[in-house]
């Protein structure tokens, strides 16, 4: 139909229109916008009436309607069948060339077209805005449903996933009060274990101060035993000391008056006059020996047992020496009457002949030595109660050997550990002794000190005690005694200013500790044993080495030590104990007497000068004991030591010379010129490194 076509192309041109473009808004009636006015505008085409124009209108060309009920229904229908692919209007021939056709005709059919044409679009385009509606309403209800099953899927899903959170939450609940339940479960049973434990410990510490206090009890009990003890002991030796010191007195009254028989015997003899200046030397030397004691027993205190011995063997050797005096005289006086009986017969003899040879007389003279009849009658072994200390010592030694034995032997590492640190712990102090300043060797002595007296201390970062073991003081004991005598074998050999603060270290333990004392004698005499003095003696079958041994030689591998070597050992040991003797522990009680003081000095001097010299030792020995302690005994005994210093001048240096060759005369030397210097001088020197007391107050 050529209206069919001319429909198409106002469509078209409607489109592309300013009309055409103009909007359509479905919710006009949501927006409250005044029907009228929408009425008296001008008609405006919906977005969806080109798709309708294609789609519906392109039907009803095939079935003209008959009625607009009819083709709303078509149009209906049309709408209700969205899978209809919109094709494009096809022009019919007429409808062409009716709009090719050029405008000839006149100006009344031009208008009589227009109005046709205006009526015709009238009706069609309110058939196509009914179709619009319908459809549009067709559309809402059917995203009404669409929108309402979405919302309902939707409200699945959200009851879905809510009852599925709920669920997962009261899983996750459900957990964490698990695991709450599982830590307070586990705090508490660590809480109890805690608590046992701390139970454990706190019964551990009650019984370890019970234990602690059982022991201290025990040590107060044996405190005041040993105090008992002590004051009982000094009591009786009070009680011995005063009967000593009159024994003393009668002794040396017996000598002094013995010696007054030896001047009187020497003035009222007539006739023969042998020299008997010997006697009277040693008479003078025994009375200055118990003048001497007695001076230095009223010093000191009371006189020892020791004291005692030697004041004895003074009086027995006094009374040996007037015995002596009478047999030479009593010799002198027969042989006087000797020679007178020859010279009778021999008058006799000449006058009964008248000529005979004339027999030449020769008168004996006695034999003596460069020291006299004295130096005759020196001794090769040593006295006898000297022998007896020495092996007293010695049993002492071994006594404290065998009560750590079992320490020793022992092959538990517990009890091997405990050994290396009571031995460290005892040694080590004793070499870190030092000359540098006074304080030191005051920590070094409260070391010392403290670990004998069961005192905890510090070693290598622990804490060691004497008490960790029943054998432990014994150990302690010997291990430090010998290292002191150790220190003076090595450390003073090469430097001889380190005997004096060794030795005062040595003298307040001594003090303190008397065993210790009697320990580093025995160390003392075991390796040097010319400071007894002794002299060993070699003995039939005994291997050449143990005698060496026995003699202070160091032997190894069948190798005995240089000679040089040997004496620089002995030097050491000597000089240490030279100083141990007269210095005293300045921190100490000054009211107790030296454990070893001045007077074994003495007593060593006076044995060593009445026994035979030994080649190059004794006169080192001589002269390292008085270059150490000849300023003390100076001091202490006077023009007695004086006597003692002539003698060695005059009767012994002839002795040491006679037994020392040519190539060992350095030390006899070196003795001779320091004596003969101090004699010149008529002072003994203090010893180098001497401890002064601005030692102490650095």
């Amino acid at each position: 139909m050529p209206s069919e076509g001319r429909c198409w192309e106002t469509l078209q041109a409607l489109r592309s229109s300013d009309k055409g473009r103009l909007c359509y808004h479905r919710d006009w009636l949501l927006r409250g916008e005044d029907v009228l006015e929408e009425c008296m505008s001008l008609p405006k085409l919906s977005s969806y009436s080109g798709w309708v124009v294609d789609h519906v209108l392109s039907h009803t060309q095939e079935s003209p309607p008959s009625s607009e009920t009819s083709a709303s229904s078509r149009a209906t229908s049309a709408l209700d069948q969205p899978s209809c692919a919109p094709r494009p209007p096809v022009r019919t021939p007429a409808f062409s060339s009716s709009s090719s056709a050029t405008p000839d005709g006149a100006e009344g059919k031009h208008e009589s077209q227009h109005t046709e044409s205006m009526v015709l679009q009238s009706s069609r385009g309110i058939k196509v805005e009914g179709c619009i509606r319908m459809y549009e309403l067709v559309h809402r209800m059917r995203g009404t449903e669409g929108l309402r099953q979405w919302q309902e899927e939707q409200e699945r899903k959200v009851r879905a996933l809510s009852e599925m959170a709920s669920e997962q939450l009261k899983r996750f609940d459900e957990r964490k009060e698990l695991k709450h339940h599982k830590e307070f479960q586990d705090l508490r049973e660590v809480m109890e274990k805690s608590s046992r434990e701390a139970l454990g410990h706190q019964e551990k510490l009650k019984a370890e101060h019970r234990h602690r206090a059982k022991i201290l009890n025990l040590k107060l009990r044996e405190a005041e035993q040993q105090r008992l003890k002590q004051a009982e002991q000094e009591r009786l030796r009070k009680e011995e000391g005063q009967v000593r010191l009159r024994s003393l007195y009668a002794l040396q009254e017996e000598v002094l008056h013995l010696n007054q028989q030896l001047d009187a015997s020497e003035q009222r003899r007539d006739g023969p006059k042998p020299d008997l200046s010997a006697f009277r030397t040693r008479g003078n030397q025994l009375c200055g020996l118990v003048s001497g004691i007695i001076r230095a027993t009223s010093e000191n205190g009371f006189p020892t047992a020791e004291d005692q011995a030697v004041a004895e063997r003074a009086l027995q050797e006094m009374r040996d020496l007037l015995t002596g005096l009478q047999q030479e005289i009593a010799r002198a006086c027969e042989d006087k009457r000797r020679q007178d009986e020859e010279a009778a017969q021999e008058k006799q003899q000449e006058s009964k002949m008248q000529q005979g040879p004339e027999v030449p007389r020769e008168t004996p003279a006695p034999s003596q030595g460069p020291g006299g009849k004295q130096n005759e009658d020196l001794q090769v072994k040593v006295q006898d109660s000297t022998m007896q200390w020495y092996q007293q010592l010695q049993d002492a030694s071994s006594q404290c050997v065998l009560a750590f034995e079992e320490l020793t032997n022992s092959k538990d590492s517990q009890a091997k550990k405990i050994k290396m640190d009571l031995q460290k712990a005892a040694t080590i102090p004793v070499s870190q002794i030092s000359t540098i300043a006074g304080s030191k060797l005051k920590e070094v002595f409260d070391k010392i000190h403290s670990l004998l007296s069961g005192k905890p201390v510090q070693c290598g970062g622990r804490s060691v005690s004497v008490t960790l073991n029943p054998q432990g003081l014994d150990f302690v004991q010997y291990k430090l005694a010998e290292k002191f005598v150790k220190q003076g074998e090595e450390e003073v050999a090469s430097h001889h200013e380190a005997a004096f603060p060794i030795a005062v270290v040595a003298s307040g333990i001594w003090e303190l500790h008397p065993r210790v004392g009697d320990l580093i004698l025995a160390h003392l005499h075991r390796k040097c044993p010319y400071s007894v003095p002794f002299y060993p003696a070699f003995k039939e079958g005994m291997a050449l080495e143990d005698y060496q041994r026995m003699l202070g030689y160091q032997v190894k591998d069948s190798k005995v030590e240089q000679q040089d070597n040997f004496l620089k050992r002995m030097s050491g040991m000597i000089r240490l104990y030279a100083a141990i003797i007269q210095l005293r522990w300045p921190y100490g009680s000054r009211q107790e007497i030296h454990p070893h003081g001045l007077n074994h000095g003495w007593r060593w001097l006076a044995q060593i000068l009445n026994m035979e010299p030994l080649s190059d030792v004794t006169a080192t020995l001589l002269f390292d004991f008085l270059e150490v302690c000849g300023n003390a005994l100076m001091k202490q005994y006077q023009v007695q030591f004086w006597k003692m210093i002539l003698l060695i001048k005059e009767d012994y240096f002839p002795r040491i010379e006679a037994v020392t060759s040519s190539g060992q005369m350095g030390s006899f030397i070196r003795l001779k010129q320091f004596l003969e210097k101090c004699l010149q001088r008529k002072e003994i020197p203090v010893p180098k490194g001497f401890l002064t007391s601005s030692f102490w107050r650095s």
